[in-house]
């Protein structure tokens, strides 16, 4: 053996010491040592493991699992000290785990690889973060329940186009946000039953040769199965890239929900204000009051949406089984976790501190002819088709845009003078209060149907 083969846990193969540069490039204990608490896990469970199949004694067993608690009370005390030279989160703990223990220390790796060990910590890790990452959106989801039913009657114009459209209520609106982030609940529920596979066992990529018992282990670390398959389970990234499609959705939302509080919060709308703490102020400006943190969850969309076209094409070329490229998989999930908890964070602290200008709203909603839609659906109900009611609204529109008043500001006679079964009872639909009421069905924005929705959905929450 070559003096300098044994600066390294796999080094008897070679005969000189890894580039000092190479080392740097190489290592990713500067990242991945936030998977400690996942490694000692798997760890213990593996030691368990093999003693049951009596390939450790209890004895050696019992040493391990000692040494290993040691560890991660001196890890957590701020008292271990990483090392670039050991590459990783695997081996600088095993090193340790070795120099306090001894032989029984070398045993630990006894029936397992690297491969299928970081792919089994990955997995442990995102397990966590998707139940956090969950455990956020209901936070927000009930904040954005508690506004809707506050402002159930509160009305403010619907848009299409950014265009006027019809009137709504501030609660629908609400509501539709809640509707965005139950789908994104509901697909990370999802995506957990595929990241709660256990590859350990797995080895290298063929498996291993001695007795292991994997159902005890996937037992013992809560996993709902091992994985089927050797080659896939060190090599599979899908659950990696999968929950990175979900957070990608996740930001979407947000970052839709962040362009409106941006509007609405504008002098143009005024129809909210943020609440001083979510914002920052302009070193130049003395009246400025800028929405930042809508601007900036906007922004940390785009950075989510890249890590999940690099981890696409991190993945797209690579044979079976492991490859040193996967180790470019955990600094884009570890940021995308860590922007996509921060962001539903803030949201969840920031919404049910929104202050909503109902007079603002209203006004805004009386402009626009918002209530056209009601004026056509009238005159179908007194016998005339559709698109001829169509078409007698938008005379009667283009008329009130050269006048500058809204058809609820016309006399009846002008009204008549663009279909003569309009009657008296007209302006009972071309009130804002009147349209919204109308839309009295499931899934409708009248205060009846908002206050039902948010009664169902709080059942939703609960199941």
């Amino acid at each position: 053996m070559s003096e300098h083969s044994s600066d390294k846990p796999w080094g008897g193969r070679f005969t000189e010491s890894t580039d000092a540069f190479v080392e740097a490039f190489t290592a990713s204990v500067g990242f991945d040592r936030r998977l400690y608490r996942y490694d000692i896990a798997g760890s213990r469970a593996h030691a368990r493991m093999l003693a049951r199949a009596g390939i450790l004694t209890e004895a050696e067993c019992d040493q391990i699992l000692k040494g290993l608690d040691s560890i991660q009370a001196d890890i957590e005390a701020g008292r271990f000290e990483w090392s670039v030279a050991l590459e990783d989160v695997h081996m600088n703990i095993e090193a340790r785990l070795t120099a306090a223990i001894g032989e029984a220390g070398k045993k630990l790796h006894t029936g397992r690889s690297r491969n299928d060990q970081v792919a089994t910590d990955l997995r442990l890790y995102l397990r966590d973060e998707i139940d956090a990452v969950r455990a956020e959106l209901l936070r927000l989801q009930q904040g954005l329940l508690e506004l809707a039913e506050r402002e159930a009657d509160t009305i403010l114009p619907g848009f299409t186009h950014l265009q006027v459209a019809q009137p709504v209520t501030f609660g629908h609106h609400m509501l539709a946000w809640f509707e965005m982030l139950e789908r994104d609940r509901q697909r990370l529920a999802d995506c957990r039953t595929r990241v709660n596979i256990m590859p350990l066992g797995a080895a290298a990529l063929a498996g291993t040769s001695y007795p292991i018992d994997r159902a005890y282990t996937a037992e013992l670390l809560g996993f709902d199965a091992p994985a089927e398959n050797s080659l896939d389970a060190v090599s599979d990234r899908d659950f990696v890239i999968e929950f990175n499609a979900c957070a990608a959705l996740v930001m979407t939302h947000l970052s839709r929900f962040s362009e409106e509080l941006i509007l609405w919060s504008s002098a143009q709308f005024g129809f909210v204000d943020l609440p001083d703490r979510f914002c920052t102020g302009s070193s130049i400006m003395p009246q400025k009051k800028n929405p930042d943190v809508p601007e900036l969850v906007r922004g940390k969309t785009g950075r989510v949406f890249g890590h999940l076209m690099g981890l696409l094409t991190l993945m797209k070329g690579q044979p079976l089984a492991y490859n040193k490229d996967n180790q470019e998989d955990k600094e884009p999930l570890f940021d995308t976790v860590d922007t996509l908890k921060g962001s539903l964070r803030v949201f969840a602290d920031m919404m049910p501190a929104l202050r909503v200008k109902p007079a603002a709203m209203l006004a805004a909603a009386r402009s626009g002819f918002s209530t056209a839609t009601d004026l056509a659906d009238y005159l179908v109900r007194k016998g005339l088709p559709f698109r001829d009611a169509h078409e007698v609204v938008g005379r009667a529109v283009r008329h009130g845009v050269e006048q500058g008043r809204d058809l609820a500001d016309m006399s009846l006679a002008e009204l008549r003078g663009f279909s003569e079964r309009i009657e008296e009872d007209v302006f009972a639909v071309l009130t804002l209060e009147g349209s919204v009421a109308a839309r009295n069905h499931i899934g409708g924005t009248a205060p009846e149907q908002v206050r039902a929705a948010i009664a169902r959905a709080r059942t939703r929450l609960k199941a």
